[in-house]
């Protein structure tokens, strides 16, 4: 296993794994950090997954760079890979009209039907690599290339919280409102980050996100029963 340590700051450390990204190296980033909240270690504040590297903070006093190097450098080595079952979460999407302002524009370019492009993005189950640039917001591995596309030209001011984007080889949700340059192709009713529960993001590194395309009367209601909080988003584990 390559793994190279640099320091940020004086009161972090970041670990590159120096491999390409992939489901497996996704698999021992989450071993390493379900080692490191296990053994709990004095002085070790957060620690911040992402696609190929995990970056740790810590407190200056307690350990010094070297030091710290050492213990993670020997948590890598006992991290274990659990690869054999993965959790899909279902997102419920409307596709299209006010809630997927680009989808037309995207079918014109690939020179599709926007019903094709809605089978092909709901046809896979897509891998979270990682969360970050919003709270919650999962970047996703595994959009068919056919419907790839480049960010706008000219990014939008407001993109609604749950809107689905497309933006190179990648889909996303917004889980709160914000600027964005993806292309907005629909919209979940779903909320992706309730920072007053004690498990705030919908989505954790490791799990698989599936699209399901609704109607706008499917919409409505699954909307109705999440601002009630009777909603139960649906998970399922699976063998891989």
């Amino acid at each position: 296993m390559n793994i190279t340590f640099h320091p940020l700051g004086e009161a972090a450390v970041k670990l590159s794994y120096n491999e390409e990204v992939s489901p497996s190296l996704t698999s021992r980033i989450q071993a390493f950090c379900r080692e490191l909240a296990s053994i709990n270690i004095d002085g070790i504040t957060e620690w911040v997954p992402a696609y190929d590297s995990v970056t740790v903070y810590y407190e200056p006093w307690t350990h010094t760079y070297a030091e710290l190097t050492e213990i993670l450098e020997d948590i890598t080595a006992v991290a274990i890979e659990e690869s054999h079952k993965k959790m899909i979460v279902t997102i419920p999407t409307l596709y299209g009209g006010e809630y997927g302002p680009d989808l037309e524009d995207l079918a014109k370019q690939k020179r599709m039907q926007h019903e094709d492009i809605i089978k092909i993005h709901t046809n896979e189950d897509y891998l979270v690599n990682m969360i970050g640039f919003l709270p919650g917001f999962p970047y996703l591995s595994g959009l068919d290339e056919r419907i790839a596309a480049p960010r706008l030209d000219n990014p939008r001011q407001k993109v609604p919280a749950g809107s689905v984007g497309i933006a190179e080889a990648q889909t996303g949700v917004y889980p709160l409102e914000s600027p964005g340059g993806w292309n907005i192709i629909g919209r979940t009713p779903l909320q992706l980050f309730q920072p007053e529960k004690d498990e705030s993001f919908l989505l954790n590194q490791g799990d698989y996100l599936r699209f399901r395309s609704v109607t706008e009367e499917e919409f409505e209601h699954i909307l109705e029963e999440v601002e009630k909080g009777s909603y139960e988003v649906q998970r399922e584990e699976v063998s891989m």
